[in-house]
Formats: structure tokens, sequence, C-alpha cells
């Protein structure tokens, strides 16, 4: 059986307003691509060719005219809408039938991964069969996020959303891999006291049964999420000098699917045809060797 992807980019980002008003988060530019490509990116590294987009209803052609079904790219790209935002879980009940039997993955759509060894975490995490699969990183300020506890052995014991107190500075990411489970425990929880369905309550529910693995993403990587305007611009600064220093593109949706055999040479350049951004001009560089 295989994974399935899911992107969510619902929510209505007023730390960002005015901007938010009239345009998507998702879709915002950072550096030279919209944010959306970045956690798509992900997916892709992944291995998964099978991706649903799950945003407001007022914005979902906007994703279309951006993305299409994704043929373009050698994927299948699906969309459902989250009506009003309800927490990162109900994203499980949304995409039940696209989900079907099959093990899913699931990336906020406002979050950027990036290093060396990230193809290789996903590649393990795509091998497990049962249970979950989560991702940690250490962060000044863990008070915003579903903080992970542990014993004395340092064992996960415990995940708290947003506490005033954490218990540690390891946090949970935006990146999460799940058995078919996942369904009926989405459906099981009772929604929060700001009346959401937390995905920490799910993790929590798979870290009772002994089933919850934590990948520990260290100092090699890097791991930011789009919520204000001073996190927007400091993404755009922070891939503009990685494209700058190395010359390669970070979460170039197309040169990923090319490299990995999903579209041929003649397709990419059709890609590019009567675009001459730098981006484009990146992409006819890729194809011409």
């Amino acid at each position: 059986m295989g994974v399935k992807g899911i992107i969510l980019a619902g929510g209505k980002a007023t730390r960002l307003y005015p901007v938010t008003k009239a345009v998507c988060k998702q879709l915002l530019p950072v550096y030279d691509k919209p944010l959306v490509y970045y956690p798509l990116s992900v997916l892709l590294l992944a291995g998964i060719k099978d991706i649903l987009i799950i945003t407001l209803p007022e914005v979902k052609e906007q994703f279309k005219n951006l993305l299409d079904d994704g043929k373009q790219l050698g994927i299948s790209i699906y969309y459902e809408e989250q009506k009003v935002p309800a927490g990162i879980g109900e994203a499980f009940i949304i995409g039940e039938d696209f989900i079907g039997k099959e093990r899913v993955c699931l990336i906020l759509g406002d979050n950027i991964f990036y290093g060396h060894g990230l193809p290789e975490q996903l590649n393990i995490a795509m091998k497990y069969k049962e249970g979950a699969q989560i991702f940690a990183y250490y962060v000044s300020n863990p008070h915003r996020y579903g903080v992970l506890g542990f014993d004395e052995k340092g064992r996960v014991v415990s995940i708290e959303e947003k506490p005033q107190i954490p218990r540690s500075k390891w946090v949970v990411t935006g990146l999460y891999f799940y058995d078919n489970d996942v369904i009926s425990i989405a459906k099981s929880i009772k929604p929060s006291l700001r009346n959401e369905l937390e995905i920490s309550d799910i993790n929590r529910v798979y870290l009772e049964r002994g089933k919850l693995k934590v990948s520990f993403l260290g100092r090699g990587y890097a791991w930011l999420d789009i919520g204000t305007p001073e996190a927007l611009i400091e993404a755009s600064m922070f891939i503009k000098t990685i494209e700058d220093r190395q010359g390669l593109k970070v979460g170039c949706i197309e040169e990923i699917v090319y490299r990995l055999g999903y579209i041929t040479k003649e397709q990419l350049l059709k890609l590019t045809q009567g675009m001459g951004t730098p981006y484009f001009e990146y992409l006819k560089q890729i194809a011409q060797g």
C-alpha cells in the first residue's frame, strides 16, 4: 500500500492582515516561488504522487490556476474545502475518501523544511507500516507549538499544545506520517477549548498506544513556519541566501519531478515556454544538462 499526501492550506492567516485579506497565505511569494511550493516539494521528495490540497472555498480556484491537476508535473493533485478553520486534525476527516485504506503524510502549507539529509529522513518514514512518525525541532520559543516532554531516559512521554510552561524546547513540526487509523482517531477526539481538532491530541493517542516515532531534526536542518510578516521576509532572505550561494533552487517542484523521472526533458521545457524569468531560465539550464 502506498502513502497519500495532504497539504493543509486553510486558515485566515489574520496575523498577516491586511495582505491575506485579499491573497491566501500559501500563495504569497517566499523569494522566487509561492509558499505552497515548499511543502509540495517535501511530499515530492518523499516519493508521494497523489496529493490533496485542502483550502478555503474562496481560494480553491487560485490553487487550481497555479497547480491545475498536477498532470503537467507527472503527479495527481486533488482539492477539498475546509469551510471554517477547525484544526489540523479535521484534515483527515475532510480527506477520508481521498486517503481510502492507505497511509497518509500531512504537511502544513506554511511550513518550509531544508536540510541535506531530509530525503533520507522522509524515506525512512515512508517505510513504516504502522503507527505515526513525527518530526521534532529545537526552538527558542516553544510555547507557540506542541511541546515534547521527556523522562529521565530521554524518551518522549508527553505532548502539550502551546503550554505556558514548556517542558522542553523540542517542538512538533508541521510534517506528520500516519497509518490509516488516523481517520478513526481524528473522528474520536473532542474539540479543544478553541473548538479545534488538535493534532497534538491525535499524536497523544499514538503515544499512549506506544506507536509514536519521533525523529529529531538537529542543527543541520532548518524548519520555518510562516505566520507573521517578519517570518515571511526572513524565509525569503534565507532561501535567497542559499540559492545565491549555491546556484541551486530550493523547493523547485519542476526540477524535482524531472530528476525523479516523472516528466521528460521535453515536458520540462514545455513548462518554460514563453517564460523569461530567472526561475524559468534555471529550469531551461536543468533541461539542457
